[in-house]
């Protein structure tokens, strides 16, 4: 069960493929109103995340974590097979 009834409405977006939130400079649409805020940093030169420790600026929190890593030496994914990471 849902909370409200737009968590539900979203949800059901799942299962009909609807995505009523369409970019206004490409061709996708997203099911939620705050993708399309995130996919529109794509298009802008926008660059809200900021590294504290070399101020290097991305678009998005996941390439900060990535570039993170660099600075802290971790290396959180290891090969199945050979264990190398």
């Amino acid at each position: 069960s849902f909370k409200n009834r737009s968590t539900l409405t979203i949800h059901h977006r799942v299962h009909s493929g609807e995505k009523p939130y369409q970019c206004s400079q490409c061709p996708k649409s997203f099911k939620i109103s705050a993708e399309l805020m995130r996919h529109g940093r794509v298009h802008s030169s926008e660059r809200p995340f900021k590294c504290s420790e070399c101020h290097k600026c991305f678009k998005t929190s996941p390439e900060l974590v990535q570039h993170w890593r660099s600075h802290t030496g971790e290396r959180p994914y290891q090969c199945s097979q050979c264990h190398k990471s």
